[in-house]
């Protein structure tokens, strides 16, 4: 019988009392891992009351205590780093390189969290006016919650959670129903660590346990990444609620390939780009532009570069791209794939029907390329978040430009060439809030913001690195002065 997940409350682990669930599979074998309990309301009202009363200490335990937490937290997760690796790809279905990445980004947050002494410094003014003074100091906002996706388990509590602790702050985690194994085991490292009984938390649960957290007044911010129609959800009836929100969307990024761009490179990273974790994250390329003649040398180049990727699954030696989520996002690809065909799209890499000796029961499709896609059409425009690539044709920079900024998503936009001019150009008038110049994937180190804009981001402070810790506090503005003759007591 698969294990049922408990939820970790105020230091203890507790079974949930709801009786709803779901089945969590492995995605490359269909073999049932475990079960997520569908968490009560009251359950999150705990989490959020044990949070509450561990913010009064936690808050006044100084800075340069509360960061000895974290670097043990960064002791303990290398220690357990394959282990939670692996975890990742039978869950999720990703590679074990691929997992290993994801896993390192995370630590990579910790670290950077680690200087919060210094990242959360005020500024004073002395002498605003005769003899008054004026300073600026920042304080944690609360109880904070984190609503996560599943693509990425194990990196995207990390863009939060670290700054929220080192910043003062008590945290609420809700993996993703379907991939919440990798958080279990990061709470069960938590408990290694000793944090002190509800300064970290979690709950399990689906969309009532979201709704709860929107709407629970003791939650003071919000962090969410998913898709846009869910995003706009949380950030909507979170803000409505008084709270503080970013919440990260979906993407349609484009990759602009000039005819002067180096083929050999290009080509293997756009590839790592288009499929890596199946194509589901939210900076995988998507829609693959050839400008001006770039198509008579790329398009053979990565029509052949797909059909050699090995699929299977991730543990596996050799493989190269593991399968979807679920069946039901493998049929949802599929259909969007005829969609562009039946829109006038040809199919120039066949990735349906995809069966994987030994992995009959997986979710899986090959890389697909669909070419001579045409704006304005729904597989041009729906984020299929799945390996399909889509080849479309512009004929100069600024048309480029043109099509990067009429999109209604701006996560990231990429552009490959060996011009100067072109990519500066490129990089200065692109509205995207990640830009690669040469690169396939522009994934922020943790010291930098993820950023996002238009439809691919609802809010002002995006996650990690100096954001985060704008997100993570508040700021108190002190005008004081002393009189002489109050002084002469002593």
């Amino acid at each position: 019988m698969a294990e049922k997940l408990m939820n970790y409350i105020d230091g203890a682990w507790r079974e949930s009392a709801g009786t709803g669930s779901m089945d969590v599979n492995n995605p490359a074998s269909g073999e049932r891992l475990a079960v997520t309990p569908f968490s009560m309301v009251a359950e999150v009202d705990q989490a959020a009351q044990a949070a509450a009363k561990a913010f009064e200490s936690w808050r006044r335990m100084p800075a340069t205590e509360r960061i000895q937490y974290l670097f043990k937290l960064k002791t303990v997760m290398e220690e357990h780093f394959t282990d939670l690796a692996r975890s990742i790809t039978i869950e999720n279905g990703k590679i074990l390189s691929d997992a290993s990445g994801e896993m390192r980004r995370a630590i990579e947050n910790v670290e950077t969290a680690c200087g919060i002494p210094m990242m959360m410094l005020g500024d004073f003014s002395e002498d605003i006016a005769r003899g008054i003074d004026e300073y600026m100091i920042r304080q944690p906002v609360g109880v904070v919650a984190s609503i996560c996706p599943f693509n990425f388990p194990g990196m995207i509590p990390f863009w939060f959670l670290p700054y929220a602790l080192a910043t003062g702050n008590t945290v609420i985690i809700k993996p993703s129903e379907r991939t919440p194994l990798t958080m279990t085991k990061v709470f069960q490292l938590f408990e290694q660590v000793g944090f002190p009984p509800g300064v970290v938390n979690l709950v399990n649960g689906g969309a009532d346990v979201v709704n709860a957290i929107l709407d629970h007044p003791l939650i003071q911010g919000i962090t969410f990444v998913g898709s846009t129609a869910v995003a706009r959800h949380v950030y909507s009836r979170a803000a409505l609620n008084g709270k503080r929100v970013q919440a990260q969307g979906g993407a349609k990024n484009p990759v602009f390939v000039l005819p002067d761009a180096d083929p050999e490179m290009t080509t293997k990273i756009v590839i790592d780009s288009v499929y890596g974790n199946a194509g589901q994250r939210c900076l995988a390329a998507a829609n693959i532009v050839m400008v001006a003649d770039a198509a008579k040398t790329f398009k053979p180049l990565l029509a052949e570069a797909a059909q050699q990727l090995v699929v299977g699954f991730g543990l596996d030696q050799g493989v190269q791209m593991g399968p979807v989520i679920t069946p039901q996002s493998r049929n949802r690809i599929e259909g969007l794939i005829q969609k562009g065909v039946d829109e006038g799209a040809k199919v120039l890499v066949e990735g349906r029907d995809a069966v994987i000796a030994g992995y009959e029961n997986g979710n899986f499709l090959r890389p697909t390329i669909l070419d001579n896609v045409k704006p304005g059409t729904a597989v041009a425009t729906t984020e299929i978040f799945g390996p399909v690539m889509t080849l479309m044709n512009v004929e100069t920079v600024d048309d480029a430009i043109q099509m990067v900024n009429r999109g209604k998503y701006g996560n990231m936009a990429c552009v490959f060439t060996s011009s100067g001019a072109a990519a500066r150009k490129f990089r200065n008038e692109a509205q995207a809030g990640n830009i690669g110049i040469n690169i396939g994937v522009a994934a922020p180190m943790a010291f930098f913001p993820f950023s996002g804009w238009k439809e691919s981001f609802f809010g002002t402070l995006h996650g990690q690195g100096k954001h985060a810790v704008e997100f993570f506090t508040q700021t108190k503005v002190v005008v004081e002065r002393w009189l002489k003759e109050w002084s002469r007591q002593f």
